[in-house]
């Protein structure tokens, strides 16, 4: 099974930016990164995990470049990434980047789906979301 859970946004500025999500939507800051690739802002509203993030190069940024502002990737975490893998290029995704760590460390495994959207996949999932979502009853009454 998978979740949705990562979506990741590319801005110019992932510190006002995340003041924006911060302010607006009560969204919690969990985290940040400031490596060779990008930098960035990682949010959450308790389910969703939420990266606000500047590329620092092309290469990183893939077929959009480092100045694109927009919508970049989609994060699921699922169950088993090899069953998933071999479920992706079935349905028509091609391989881009990234594998399981041995190591425990965190990984994320990234694909084209066949329409060039690029989609993430772990098994360990990203701070400040949560896999399962237990349903109250007042989500339960929206069905």
């Amino acid at each position: 099974m998978a979740k949705l859970r990562h979506i990741t946004i590319t801005v110019e500025d992932p510190e006002a930016a995340a003041e924006f999500y911060i302010n607006t939507f009560d969204m919690k800051r969990v985290g940040g990164t400031d490596w060779e690739n990008a930098k960035g802002v990682y949010l959450s509203d308790g389910t969703m995990n939420l990266a606000l993030l500047k590329y620092k190069n092309d290469a990183s940024a893939g077929d959009r470049g480092a100045n694109f502002v927009g919508l970049h990737h989609l994060g699921f975490w699922v169950d088993d990434v090899g069953q998933t893998r071999k479920s992706l290029e079935k349905n028509g995704a091609t391989y881009w980047m990234g594998d399981v760590r041995h190591d425990g460390g965190f990984y994320e495994v990234k694909y084209f789906d066949p329409h060039g959207v690029v989609v993430d996949i772990s098994e360990h999932g990203w701070k400040g979301a949560t896999k399962e979502v237990i349903p109250t009853p007042s989500t339960e009454s929206m069905k």
